[in-house]
């Protein structure tokens, strides 16, 4: 009986030790899952180029790309329109190219990927994604079925002699650069998704562009390039990853807008997605920055070129305020820009008032 009382009391001290251990990996287990999403609490978004800003050692031009640090990530987003300002304004931030973890480009226009060349000079290995699209400048793969063939032509008079490779390869704009193509929407990272969608707009119809959301505990940091698809239409995609909407930066293409449409989407942003902070920069348009500023207050982030947003403590907006040398730089460059809202409607007034309500 002695014998095997100590037989049960020994196993009943190696199943508890078991179930120790087992809790205890199930703790570090679930911690790590914890720990794989993006933490907000050291975010920051520093703007390296647009048309208006503070900082005098940076160079203005027009178009958009910013740097975000997010969980010991460093994600470049576009890359301005030219190479040398790019150069320019990373020096000018004390910002690093070569030491980049990824590159998102958004789109296809000139003024987001002008700066590949610096950047491929300096990180020629860089993992970029780019949106997929047909004969596109990053490059695309054609199946060779997705043609028909008539196999009673000569050889000669038959593509490839009538053995066509199984994917055709289109070349892309900067050989060797080490591209991903994003055709849908798609989580790349834990808790970093990248959200593709068709522009359905008059002179952009087609156009496919790529928007970045990072979930953290705070919400869902949203970088944006032009919004050609349109910036409720990509916020409402990013309202099904987490429906709080912790800040939003970039470009909303709302040059040529008219008030009532400014004022409709100022109210779907504030009112009905409850977009915590707002940093609008590039082609949100001067009438939208003013009627942003009004519906969002001390919510609404100066996001010009060279400054830095600490999104992930936002306690107040610092008190910095468009300006008249923000106006003038702003207008002069948009006007030597595609983006021109002179090019989509001769009859949009542009004023630094917010739009009637």
């Amino acid at each position: 009986m002695r014998q095997i009382a100590v037989k049960f009391i020994g196993w009943t001290v190696s199943l508890a030790a078991i179930l120790v251990l087992w809790v205890s990996a199930s703790a570090i287990a679930a911690e790590g899952l914890k720990s794989s999403a993006p933490s907000s609490s050291a975010a920051r978004i520093t703007i390296l180029y647009d048309a208006f800003g503070k900082e005098a050692s940076f160079q203005k031009d027009w178009g958009y790309s910013a740097l975000i640090e997010i969980s010991g990530k460093r994600i470049l987003f576009d890359t301005g329109d030219d190479s040398d300002i790019l150069a320019h304004n990373a020096k000018a931030a004390g910002v690093d190219l070569s030491k980049l973890d990824f590159v998102v480009m958004s789109h296809r226009h000139g003024d987001h990927i002008g700066g590949m060349s610096y950047l491929l000079s300096v990180n020629p290995k860089v993992k970029i994604y780019a949106p997929e699209e047909f004969g596109g400048v990053f490059g695309y793969d054609l199946p060779s079925r997705s043609y028909r063939k008539d196999d009673k032509l000569p050889a000669e008079m038959r593509y490839f002699g009538g053995n066509p490779p199984a994917i055709i390869r289109f070349g892309k704009a900067w050989a060797g650069a080490n591209i991903e193509l994003i055709d849908k929407s798609t989580e790349i990272l834990p808790g970093i998704t990248l959200i593709a969608q068709v522009s359905d707009a008059p002179k952009t119809r087609e156009l496919k562009e790529l928007s970045l959301a990072i979930n953290t505990p705070k919400g869902l940091i949203l970088i944006v390039g032009c919004a050609h698809p349109g910036i409720e239409n990509i916020v409402a995609e990013a309202a099904r990853i987490n429906p709080r909407i912790h800040v939003i930066a970039g470009g909303f293409h709302l040059l040529a807008a008219t008030d009532p449409d400014i004022a409709r989407i100022v109210t779907t942003l504030h009112d009905t997605y409850h977009v915590e902070w707002i940093a609008p920069g590039h082609c949100t348009g001067e009438p939208t920055f003013a009627a942003l500023k009004q519906a969002f207050g001390e919510h609404y982030l100066y996001a010009g070129l060279g400054t830095v947003l600490n999104v992930g403590d936002i306690r107040s907006a610092e008190s910095v305020a468009w300006d008249q040398t923000d106006h003038a730089s702003y207008r002069r460059l948009l006007e030597g820009s595609d983006d021109s809202p002179a090019a989509e409607s001769q009859s949009t007034e542009f004023a630094l008032t917010a739009p009637s309500r």
